[in-house]
C-alpha cells in the first residue's frame, strides 16, 4: 500500500552520523498498534501439545532429545515474538533499500559465530558430544541451490525457519509452502546421483588457515562491512520504513506477548542456536527433517527410500533408520511450529487464514519445491548453510548468501506473476 509522508512528520536522520544511529528512512516507523487480547484458547491447545510431547520424548527417548525439544520451542517463540526473517530482510534489501533486517542477520552471524568460536574452540560438549563446525563444498551444485531457494522463498512467501514460525502461527498460506517444502526435498534426495558429483572443491574453514581466534576476528570484520554497505545503500536509496506489528505496552509483558525488536531476536536466537550445538555437538538446522518427513511418507506408503543413494549414504543413513521423534533437526523444527503457536497464541494473533486466491497458493507450492530441491543441492538452507556456515567461519556460508542475494533479485521478478507485490520507495512501509 502506497501512502503519502504525514504531515509534520519527523525528517530522515542524518546520512553521516554515527554507526550506532538508525539508518534513513523516508518516514519514521509507525507506532505499534496495542497487541490483542491473549487467544486462550490455541494457548492451551499450543502448550499441552508442547508439555505432552516434550514429556514423551523425554521419557521414550531420553535427556538429549527432550532438551532438543525444548531449545526448539524456545526458536520458535523467539522467531515469532521478533517475527525474524530472511525472505523479508533480502526483499527489502533488494526492492527499496531497507537494510534493518540484514543488519539484525549481522548481529544474529556475529554473536553465534562468537559463541561458536568459543565452543568449538574449546571442545566444550554435553552428553558425550564433540562440537564440530559446519562447512559445505564449493561448487556448482551450492551456486545452483542457494539461487533456487532465494527464488523459492520469494515465491513461497517464507525461508526455512520462517516456514515452520508461520506454519505454527497460523498461516494457510505457508501450509502450502512446507507441504512444497517437504516433497521438493524428497524428490531431491530421490534423485541424489543428479547432483551430487557436480564439480565443486573441498570445503574452506577459516579456522584451519588462521585458527578459531583468527577465523572469529575475520568473520567479524566482514559482518562489519555489511553492515556499513547496508547503511550506505540506505542513506542513498532513504527506503520506506519496515512495518511494526502488534505490541504489549509495557516490557514485562512484550517478553511474553510480544513484539520483540530485531536486535532482541536476533541474541535470543543466537544463544538457543548454541545450545543446540552445545547439546547435540551439530549446529541448528531445519531442512533435513523435511526430506526425512517425506522419505518417511514414501516408505509408509510401499515405497522403498531406504534403497535410494542418499539414504545409503552414511551420512544419512542412521537418521532415516531411526525414530523420526530422535531425529535433532525433526526435533527443532516439530519445537518451532509449537513455541510460535504458543507465542501467536499469547500474542492474541494466532489466526487461520482462508480464501487464498489460486495463483498465490500455486507460488506457495511451487515455492516450497525450489526451496526443497535448493537446500538439499546445496546442502543446507538459510539456517544450515548460511547461518550455520558463516558462523562456523565456512566460506561456503558466504557464497550461499551472495547466491541467494541474486535469487532474491530473480524471485522479485517473479513474484507479480503470481499476484504477490513487493515494496515500492513510496510505500508507507516495506
Amino acid at each position: 500500500m502506497t501512502t503519502a509522508s504525514p504531515a509534520g512528520a519527523a525528517e530522515a536522520p542524518p546520512r553521516t552520523g554515527a554507526l550506532l544511529t538508525p539508518a534513513p528512512t523516508r518516514t519514521p516507523a509507525p507506532e505499534a498498534d496495542p497487541a490483542p487480547p491473549v487467544r486462550r484458547t490455541p494457548l492451551v491447545v499450543a502448550g499441552l501439545i508442547g508439555a505432552g510431547l516434550s514429556a514423551y520424548v523425554w521419557s521414550a527417548h531420553g535427556a538429549k532429545p527432550g532438551i532438543l525439544l525444548l531449545l526448539g520451542i524456545g526458536l520458535g517463540f523467539a522467531l515469532f515474538h521478533s517475527r525474524f526473517g530472511f525472505t523479508s530482510a533480502w526483499r527489502q534489501l533488494i526492492a527499496v533499500g531497507n537494510g534493518t533486517g540484514l543488519r539484525a542477520h549481522a548481529l544474529l552471524l556475529g554473536t553465534t559465530a562468537t559463541l561458536f568460536a568459543l565452543l568449538i574452540g574449546t571442545g566444550t560438549g554435553l552428553f558425550g558430544s564433540v562440537p564440530a563446525p559446519s562447512a559445505g563444498p564449493l561448487g556448482v551444485a551450492l551456486l545452483v541451490g542457494a539461487f533456487l531457494f532465494a527464488v523459492g522463498m520469494q515465491l513461497g512467501g517464507a525461508c526455512a525457519s520462517g516456514t515452520l514460525f508461520a506454519v505454527g502461527s497460523g498461516q494457510s498460506t505457508i501450509v502450502l509452502t512446507l507441504g512444497g517444502f517437504i516433497a521438493g526435498s524428497t524428490l531431491a534426495a530421490w534423485q541424489w546421483d543428479l547432483w551430487r558429483d557436480l564439480p565443486a572443491f573441498d570445503p574452506v574453514l577459516f579456522s584451519d588457515h588462521l585458527g578459531w581466534a583468527g577465523s572469529w576476528a575475520l568473520t567479524i570484520a566482514l559482518l562489519a562491512v555489511i553492515v556499513l554497505v547496508t547503511r550506505r545503500v540506505q542513506a542513498r536509496r532513504n527506503p520506506p520504513p519496515v512495518g511494526t506489528p502488534p505490541s504489549a505496552r509495557t516490557t514485562l509483558a512484550r517478553i511474553f506477548r510480544g513484539s520483540w525488536t530485531l536486535w532482541a531476536g536476533a541474541l535470543v536466537l543466537a544463544v538457543l542456536g548454541a545450545g543446540v550445538l552445545l547439546v547435540s555437538g551439530g549446529a541448528w538446522g531445519v531442512t533435513s527433517a523435511f526430506a526425512l518427513w517425506g522419505s518417511k511418507l514414501v516408505g509408509l506408503l510401499g515405497g522403498s527410500p531406504e534403497t535410494w543413494a542418499f539414504w545409503q549414504d552414511p551420512k544419512n543413513a542412521a537418521s532415516y533408520a531411526g525414530p523420526v521423534l530422535a531425529d535433532k533437526t525433526s526435533l527443532t523444527d516439530l519445537g518451532i511450529m509449537i513455541g510460535a503457536a504458543v507465542a501467536a497464541a499469547a500474542g492474541g494473533v494466532w489466526k487461520l487464514h482462508r480464501g487464498l486466491p489460486a495463483r498465490t497458493a500455486l507460488a506457495a507450492v511451487l515455492g516450497g519445491i525450489l526451496m526443497g530441491i535448493g537446500a538439499r543441492m546445496a546442502g543446507g538452507c538459510n539456517i544450515g548453510a548460511y547461518l550455520a556456515g558463516i558462523a562456523s567461519g565456512s566460506l561456503h556460508g558466504w557464497i550461499w548468501g551472495a547466491a541467494a542475494l541474486v535469487g532474491t533479485w530473480a524471485g522479485l521478478r517473479l513474484r507479480p506473476a503470481f499476484g504477490l507485490g513487493n515494496p515500492k520507495p513510496g510505500d508507507g512501509v516495506c
